[in-house]
């Protein structure tokens, strides 16, 4: 294959290679549901979705692995801030995590396992690095087990940093938890239980009750279902360090190749900030969702470069609904005119339409989703071109190219998640509306033939305070349900 992904690791392009011909392992860090997810969250689901769904484009077999930390110390603060067992904050936070992805048309991964439900996992990875002399159990019996950074020579090679160069790690905030280690870098394999937090949060091991540290869960679900060695492991920036630095460490050093390609995406930011909880800069997709559809959420996260940043403001929203609109006209209008641009679903669109030659090298090109959009736009202009000359061959052929090219990016208009109005079982309710609402448009026709425009501009603004647009084509006036605050 002619894919090339920008490794972290390496800090170059690499021609991709799958570890098994044929078959992808994937694995990307999910959420840590200490509350719930805003649109930064989602930038990463989205750019490893579109990397995932270009794979299987091009005949992968793809396993895709996204975790839940469903326990760690965020979780246990912000549960007893809420008054609430942590299990339970966890879980709440963890199913709206499952609805923001669904809203945004982000596939399922293959598994999505929980640091809870491995604890003997991680125990046994704790023992094989314990048993290899890069861990040690804290000599005051509180039960912590850290990893000897020192004991690894290649520990920051992930980052390029140098150990003398590192700060102390996270962990070593206070007195008590410097004085247990042997190095102040070294970080957290397993904590053990402390006074004052949940009996509910610790699990037994040979150290004593305690739980997994932040960085250990990783690595050893990715053992589970991704087996000793595997192709890409993706997360964002911020991630780097320490948690991936820790993550390729402590498997390496257990013997594990791990992970051969590393990809992190850039940040949504607003004020030029990372968008994060603790800057209060952050913008539920909730929020961004009653302001505009589902769809041009996706589409504002999709078509930057996955290594750029996000400004998130007005005028960038506006940009992508005006965008996507373009794009979902076109294909309605493509398929009011010829069936055959409404028929095939998802699989067989890749089965029988060719994707252009430029969206494919964009693509292969580190997915350049900004170039790969270039290409959806310009067949869009070339196809509202050929319905406007009365081509319904090339219009219909450039609709079912744009469907193929936007199915990759998760983004087909005509896919059922987008559904402006009712969705497909309601055949009842969408004849309904389209009686009603015909029959306002027959009346602005007629006002408009006898030159009344105020009355026909009287039923359009009736219509478009109902959520209705109406777009006047050559063809007669378009009707569509628009997503918006005052229409939910």
């Amino acid at each position: 294959m002619s894919l090339r992904l920008f490794d972290s690791a390496t800090r170059q392009l690499r021609d991709f290679v799958p570890l098994v011909e044929g078959r992808v392992g994937m694995y990307v860090c999910g959420a840590t549901p200490q509350a719930r997810p805003h649109i930064g969250h989602l930038r990463s689901a989205i750019a490893f979705d579109v990397l995932r769904r270009w794979l299987q484009r091009t005949g992968l077999r793809v396993t895709s692995i996204r975790n839940v930390t469903d326990i760690d110390d965020k979780i246990l603060a912000t549960s007893r801030d809420a008054g609430t067992p942590w299990w339970a904050h966890a879980f709440a936070n963890e199913l709206a995590f499952g609805r923001a992805y669904d809203l945004l048309n982000v596939l399922r991964p293959t598994y999505e396992p929980r640091a809870t439900g491995h604890i003997t996992d991680q125990l046994a990875l704790v023992e094989r690095l314990v048993a290899a002399g890069h861990a040690y159990a804290a000599a005051d019996g509180s039960g912590d087990v850290y990893f000897d950074v020192r004991s690894y020579p290649e520990y920051g090679a992930l980052t390029n940093q140098r150990l003398a160069d590192l700060a102390p790690a996270e962990d070593s905030a206070s007195t008590d938890e410097l004085a247990r280690k042997r190095d102040p870098r070294d970080f957290a394999l397993w904590k053990g239980a402390k006074p004052g937090e949940p009996a509910t949060a610790a699990w037994p091991s040979r150290w004593g009750p305690g739980r997994p540290g932040w960085h250990l869960e990783c690595s050893a679900m990715a053992h589970r279902y991704l087996g000793a060695e595997f192709d890409i492991h993706g997360g964002g920036l911020d991630l780097r360090f320490p948690h991936h630095e820790n993550e390729q460490a402590q498997s390496r050093a257990a013997g594990d190749g791990f992970a051969r390609y590393w990809l992190h995406n850039a940040w949504v930011v607003q004020g030029g900030e990372k968008m994060s909880k603790s800057l209060g800069n952050t913008l539920s997709v909730e929020a961004l969702t009653r302001r505009v559809p589902p769809a041009v959420v996706r589409y504002l996260l999709t078509v930057p470069h996955y290594r750029s940043n996000i400004e998130v403001v007005d005028s960038s929203v506006l940009e992508a609904q005006a965008a996507y609109e373009r794009i979902e006209g076109f294909v309605t209008r493509a398929a009011e005119e010829s069936p055959a641009v409404h028929e095939p679903d998802a699989a067989a669109l890749a089965s029988f339409v060719a994707l252009p030659p430029a969206f494919v090298a964009a693509l292969d090109d580190d997915l350049g989703t900004p170039a790969a959009a270039a290409v959806v736009h310009e067949t869009v202009r070339a196809g509202n071109t050929a319905l406007a000359e009365g081509d319904k061959h090339a219009a219909t052929q450039a609709a079912l190219a744009v469907r193929a090219m936007t199915d990759v990016l998760g983004l087909d208009p005509l896919d059922p998640r987008w559904a402006g109005g009712p969705g497909p079982g309601d055949e009842g309710l969408r004849a309904a509306l389209d009686t009603l609402v015909g029959d306002r448009l027959s009346a602005r026709a007629a006002a408009r033939a006898e030159k009344d425009y105020a009355q026909a501009d009287a039923i359009r603004d009736l219509l478009s305070a109902a959520g209705v647009a109406v777009e006047d084509t050559p063809g007669g006036a378009r009707w569509s349900v628009r997503h918006s605050e005052g229409n939910r």
